[in-house]
C-alpha cells in the first residue's frame, strides 16, 4: 500500500480519535455542580437544562465527524477521487474548468452529508430548548442564498487559486497569496454592506436613552460611529448577541434585537466597551495580520505537494494535476492546522482578556459587563466547566467563569490602588 495513503488515513483516523475524546471531556467535565457565581442566574433545572443542551450538541457534532471520517475513507479506498476526476475531465476541457468542477462536486457532496445533521441541529436540538425561530422558509432560502454567494464568491476565489497554480509555476503561491489577501479585505469592506443584509434586517438604533449613551462613550473614546445598528436575530434564535463589522467608512456596531429585549442600557453599553476594546487595542487587524500569515504558510506548503505522482497515487488518481493536489493538501494539512490553529485560539484568548480590561477601566466598573456575561451564558446556554484540553484546543474565548473571576480581580485592585 502506497505510504501516503498510509499517512492519510492515519490523520483521519487520528483527527477522528482526537474529536472522540475531546467530546467524552466535555461531557465529563459537566458533572461539576452549579459555580457559586452563578447561583443568582440560573435556578438547578436551568444548570442542568445548559448541560443537556452542552450533552446533545457535543453527542450530534461526534457522530457528524464520524460520518464524515466514514465517508472521506470509503471515497478514498473505494476510488471516488479516480472515478470523480474521470468523469470531471469528460465534461470540460480547460484544467481551471476541470479542477472547479471536480472540487465543486466535492463541496457539493460534503454538503449534502452534513445537510440532515444541519437540520436536526435546527429543528430538534435548538427546538427542544427553546431556541429556534428558523422556519422551513428562512431555512431553505439561507440555504439558496448561501450557494449563490458560494458560486459568486467562492467561485472566483478556487478559480484565482487553480490559475495561479496552473500557470505561475513555482510563483503561483505567493502570487495567489497577494490575490486572496486583496480578495478577503475587498470582501471585509463591502461584506456589511452587500453579504449581511441579504440574510438579515438591519434598522438604525432608535433615539433614546441607549443611543445617546452609546453616542456619549464613543465620543469619550475618540471613536467615529458609522452607525448603531439593530439586527433582527430573533428571526432565527432567541439567542443574543453584539459585534463589530466591516472596515474603514462602512464599519458599523450590531446589537441582536434580542440582547435589547433582554439586557439592561449600563449592561448592553458594558459589552459596546469590550468590542470597543477589541477596536481600540487593533484586535482586527492584529487578527487580518494572523490570518495572512497561516494563509502564506498554508499556500506554500500547498506548493510543495501539488503535481506530486505519489500523492496522486494515494488516492487513486495516476495522473498528478493542481486540483487533486488542493485535495490531498487538505488532508495532509489538518495536524499543522490543529497545531496553528492552537497558536491563534490561545492569542484570541488574550485579546478577549484584553477587552475586559479595556472595558473595566473605560467604565469604570466591572459590574455590569459581568452581569451582561452572566445573562448572556444564561440566555444561551453557555457551557461553563468546559474541560482544559478543549478550551486548549478549541476555544477562542476563555470560559466565562475564568473572565468573571479576573474581571473582579482586576476591580478589587483598581479599588484598592485608587483608595
Amino acid at each position: 500500500m502506497n505510504i501516503w495513503l498510509l499517512t492519510l488515513l492515519l490523520i483521519l483516523l487520528t483527527s477522528y480519535l482526537l474529536e472522540t475524546a475531546t467530546s467524552v471531556l466535555t461531557i465529563r467535565a459537566l458533572s461539576v455542580p452549579l459555580p457559586e457565581e452563578f447561583s443568582t442566574v440560573y435556578t438547578p433545572a436551568e444548570y442542568q437544562k445548559s448541560q443537556d443542551y452542552t450533552k446533545a450538541l457535543t453527542v450530534v457534532s461526534l457522530f457528524e465527524s464520524g460520518l464524515s471520517t466514514f465517508l472521506t475513507i470509503a471515497f478514498i479506498l473505494l476510488g471516488g477521487f479516480t472515478y470523480l476526476d474521470i468523469w470531471t475531465r469528460s465534461h470540460a476541457d480547460t484544467e481551471l474548468l476541470i479542477g472547479l468542477l471536480f472540487i465543486g462536486t466535492l463541496l457539493c457532496l460534503s454538503f449534502l452529508s452534513g445537510l440532515p445533521f444541519s437540520i436536526y441541529k435546527t429543528f430538534v436540538i435548538e427546538e427542544r430548548f427553546g431556541f429556534n425561530r428558523t422556519t422551513v422558509k428562512t431555512f431553505v432560502f439561507d440555504l439558496l442564498k448561501g450557494a449563490i454567494l458560494a458560486i459568486f464568491i467562492v467561485g472566483p476565489l478556487l478559480a484565482l487559486i487553480l490559475w495561479f497554480f496552473n500557470n505561475a509555476g513555482p510563483h503561483g503561491w505567493w502570487l495567489c497569496w497577494i490575490g486572496i489577501i486583496i480578495f478577503s479585505l475587498v470582501i471585509q469592506f463591502f461584506a456589511p454592506v452587500l453579504i449581511l443584509p441579504l440574510f438579515n434586517t438591519f434598522s438604525p438604533l432608535e433615539d433614546g436613552p441607549l443611543r445617546r449613551a452609546i453616542t456619549d462613550y464613543a465620543h469619550r473614546e475618540d471613536f467615529t460611529l458609522q452607525g448603531i445598528f439593530t439586527m433582527d436575530g430573533s428571526k432565527r434564535s432567541s439567542k443574543a448577541n453584539a459585534f463589530f463589522t466591516g472596515l474603514g467608512k462602512f464599519k458599523k456596531i450590531v446589537f441582536f434585537d434580542t440582547l435589547l429585549e433582554k439586557f439592561q442600557p449600563e449592561e448592553i453599553l458594558a459589552v459596546l466597551a469590550h468590542e470597543m476594546g477589541h477596536y481600540k487595542l487593533l484586535h482586527i487587524p492584529k487578527n487580518i495580520a494572523a490570518s495572512i500569515i497561516q494563509q502564506g504558510i498554508m499556500l506554500f506548503c500547498m506548493s510543495l505537494t501539488l503535481n506530486s505522482h505519489d500523492l496522486s497515487q494515494a488516492i487513486g488518481i495516476h495522473t498528478p494535476s493542481v486540483h487533486t493536489g488542493l485535495i490531498i493538501f487538505a488532508l495532509l494539512f489538518i495536524p499543522i492546522n490543529l497545531l496553528l490553529s492552537i497558536l491563534f485560539h490561545f492569542l484570541s484568548r488574550r485579546h478577549e482578556f484584553a477587552a475586559d480590561e479595556y472595558a473595566l477601566k473605560s467604565t469604570g466598573t466591572c459590574r455590569f459587563l459581568v452581569n451582561a456575561l452572566k445573562k448572556l451564558c444564561a440566555t444561551n446556554l453557555t457551557n461553563l466547566t468546559p474541560h482544559p484540553l478543549v478550551v486548549f484546543l478549541h476555544y477562542t474565548h476563555p470560559p466565562v467563569l475564568e473572565r468573571i473571576r479576573k474581571l473582579q480581580k482586576m476591580d478589587t485592585k483598581s479599588y484598592k490602588d485608587n483608595y
